[in-house]
């Protein structure tokens, strides 16, 4: 569409209110617009499953061919919140699961098996490929959704756009580790 990418998702939720104030929220919690270093970019998302809506925003470096995602914003609204920790814990817990399937989660196949016996040889997220993740939960009136499961899809979208605005190189297959990133 050739337009800033959230300028682009806010004006399709004209007529979806919830939806429209998400991606606000989490684009002013990244600083969207906000100039960043070259080799580093922003991507936004946004998914509603279980009746919860979640926009997700993710700021990437992409250093010689190297990934590290570095900040996951995620706001969120899943009707009333009735327990505050627990709710964080569920909705960083999906983004993680979400981040380590789109840049890890590969299972290779040889000789008709799967190679990977256990996690000494299948690479997972472990807390240094972790980013810092920042979620904030929206008044809403709306009935209880669900947490754990609606912050996993945005993820990968939003690494994926991020990485098409550090590199200018759009990535179609997951995982993200396995994809050579020697164009940056």
């Amino acid at each position: 569409a050739k337009k800033d990418p959230f300028q682009f998702r806010r004006e399709l939720m004209g007529e979806h209110p919830r939806f429209r104030a998400a991606i606000e929220r989490v684009a002013a919690m990244a600083d969207w617009g906000a100039p960043l270093p070259k080799g580093q970019g922003r991507g936004i998302a946004i998914t509603e499953c279980f009746g919860s809506i979640v926009a997700e925003v993710a700021r990437v470096t992409v250093d010689n061919g190297t990934l590290k995602v570095n900040e996951l914003f995620a706001a969120v609204d899943c009707g009333e919140v009735v327990n505050p920790d627990t709710a964080r814990a569920q909705v960083e817990g999906g983004m993680m699961f979400g981040l380590a399937a789109a840049w890890l989660g590969a299972i290779t196949i040889r000789d008709g098996r799967v190679a990977e016996s256990n996690f000494h040889d299948f690479r997972t997220l472990t807390l240094a490929d972790a980013p810092i993740v920042h979620v904030d939960f929206m008044a809403s009136t709306a009935t209880p959704g669900g947490l754990g499961e609606p912050a996993v899809p945005a993820v990968a979208a939003a690494v994926a756009n991020a990485i098409f605005v550090a590199t200018g190189v759009r990535l179609r297959q997951f995982p993200f580790s396995k994809t050579s990133l020697a164009w940056s």
